[in-house]
């Protein structure tokens, strides 16, 4: 008969319930409520690295962006109250995106429950709409049930967020029990009479449209569907956000479905006849605002593939719904070839739609031209992702958080596949930053670059302390404009020449980062950036630290294709 588990505190159970469950790096942000947790890591310091940031928010957005990059699960640990407070924007991010993250959170000790103690919050209340699963654990001798059924939760089906509070009496109660077993994620496959079903629509179908999205790809998922999309000559575009799920170099890509979308690609899908969606959640942002497929009936034939069964017939009655985490999709249509003649030309012509849409766009609208007060800006936006991509490695990981300064990444760079792109649907600021640091933390080789706003920047600016501490070296490229330029644009398009609310008074961002043993530069001319990122890429390489280029943008330049004024005139 096996012998007794020797007794342990519930902190030194939970840290050896993540080791078992083969975390390796845990963000957060320390509190009293949780002390007995980081002793208990104390004992696994050399295996698992717990990251200290600056904020919670930033934290939590670190373990979403490691999810995304790693494919392994995020973890994150705050302190109660404020800190979970802090914590939930990335938690609803992640659960928007189905990031899988687990998110340990501190609680008062049962003693005190219901009584509103200090920094007391009811989670399973407060993060009820925002996560797979809300638990607390009030016994210490259940953490490795607990825990195994969170990473379980996390990580099957369709992924998402789950939270676990942890009371403080409990963490230091011993208990004698045993680990559980490392968690192993399930998903659906589709079946065999699925794949015939799928085989006879595309046979059908004279214009079908492939469209990717999601999480939970592999490489060789990717690899699957690019032999898919290349035996049967079919159009690939992918969804917001999702663009390095396939190689935007490849001649098979014909570009991204959501904000800013090409025209003539947005055309193509509602002109389609049949759209195979694989993985995307079809929402908002990657419909258009649920105008390029009718609701709840789409004019297209519809196949959509998601991990999530709940997901399937929620908005949309597809006419082929399959559940399916997406490698077990992608295996399944490596093989299955149909007869493509009928849409033979469309790649062709979808790819050369793509590439004149990347094309220098003009900085004014054709009314604004018009005004003789009209200047070309002294930096040419176009010009500097240009540069990026000439001087950057192909496979440089892009992360950026919401505003208006993104169209420039989301439309002009080439992802080059997997694990380039980090960002979020949920149109979160501050996202940009944090995602890089979590990235060169646990990516040190590659190059990582993030587009910042202004405004966006400063949500989380304070995490370039992180990135020093830690040796991560992001490269920072601040889009600053004076204002909160996307609300700007709205509010000149809703209410001209009635600017309130949106104005910001900025510091001086290079000196900032310098402050944090960064490098920093100033841009306001086309021709300074390229120096600006060579310097930038060199001091990141040899220093192992952070770097910014803050740019110069003139607030007139909100859009690739349209000036304030010409938005503002739009409207009169």
């Amino acid at each position: 008969m096996p012998s007794s588990p020797s007794p342990r505190p519930g902190g030194r159970i939970l840290a050896d319930a993540l080791a078992v469950h083969g975390v390796d790096t845990v963000f957060g942000v320390p509190g009293e409520s949780y002390l007995a947790v980081l002793d208990g890591l104390y004992a696994h310091r050399d295996t698992i690295r717990f990251v200290v940031c600056r904020q919670e928010g930033g934290a939590a957005f670190m373990a979403d962006a490691y999810a995304k990059l790693s494919g392994k699960p995020g973890v994150v640990m705050v302190t109660r109250g404020p800190g979970a407070t802090n914590a939930s924007i990335g938690v609803h991010a992640a659960f928007q995106d189905s990031v899988p993250m687990v998110v340990f959170v501190g609680q008062v000790g049962t003693d005190f429950i219901d009584r509103e103690a200090f920094q007391e919050v009811d989670y399973r209340r407060m993060f009820g709409q925002m996560a797979k699963w809300v638990a607390q654990i009030d016994r210490a001798d259940r953490i490795p049930e607990y825990v195994a059924h969170a990473f379980q939760v996390a990580t099957s089906g369709r992924m998402g967020p789950v939270v676990l509070a942890l009371p403080e009496d409990m963490l230091v109660a011993e208990a004698s029990v045993p680990d559980a077993r490392p968690h192993s994620p399930v998903h659906a496959a589709p079946s065999d009479a699925q794949i015939e079903q799928l085989r006879s629509l595309m046979a059908a179908a004279q214009r079908p449209l492939l469209m990717l999205g999601g999480t939970g790809w592999t490489q060789q998922a990717c690899d699957d569907i690019r032999a898919f999309a290349e035996a049967n000559r079919l159009p690939v575009s992918c969804a917001f956000r999702f663009q390095d799920l396939f190689d935007n170099r490849h001649p098979n890509y014909v570009g991204d479905v959501g904000i800013g979308i090409n025209p003539k690609l947005a055309a193509r899908v509602k002109e389609s006849d049949l759209l195979i969606a694989i993985g995307p959640r079809l929402g908002e942002m990657t419909t258009s605002g649920y105008t390029l497929l009718s609701v709840p009936r789409p004019e297209q034939k519809l196949v959509h593939v998601h991990a999530g069964i709940d997901e399937l017939g929620t908005v949309y009655q597809a006419d082929l719904m399959i559940a399916s985490g997406m490698p077990e999709i992608a295996a399944a249509l490596r093989k299955l070839r149909v007869e493509s003649a009928a849409w033979a030309a469309c790649v062709g012509e979808a790819r050369a739609q793509y590439e004149a849409w990347q094309r220098q766009p003009p900085l004014y609208s054709a009314s604004a031209a018009a005004d003789s007060a009209a200047q070309p800006p002294a930096l040419n936006l176009w010009e500097m992702v240009q540069t990026l991509k000439r001087v950057a490695p192909a496979d440089t990981i892009i992360t950026n958080g919401a505003g208006n300064f993104a169209t420039w990444a989301h439309r002009f760079w080439p992802y080059a596949g997997l694990r380039t792109q980090l960002s979020t649907t949920s149109g979160a600021m501050g996202y940009g930053l944090p995602a890089a640091v979590a990235a060169a933390i646990a990516a040190p080789e590659r190059t990582v670059v993030c587009f910042a706003g202004d405004g966006d920047f400063l949500m989380n600016g304070q995490e370039l302390a992180t990135a020093a501490q830690y040796d991560a070296a992001p490269i920072v490229i601040l889009f600053n404009n004076g204002m909160y330029g996307t609300i700007r644009m709205h509010q000149e398009r809703e209410y001209p020449e009635r600017v309130h609310g949106t104005s910001l008074a900025n510091p001086d961002f290079a000196k900032y980062a310098e402050a944090f043993g960064g490098f920093g530069a100033h841009v306001a001319r086309t021709d300074e950036f390229e120096p600006a990122l060579k310097a930038a890429l060199a001091f990141a390489s040899d220093k192992r630290r952070p770097a910014l280029i803050e740019l110069a943008v003139d607030p007139q330049a909100i859009t690739p294709n349209l000036t304030l004024d010409a938005i503002r005139n739009a409207k009169r």
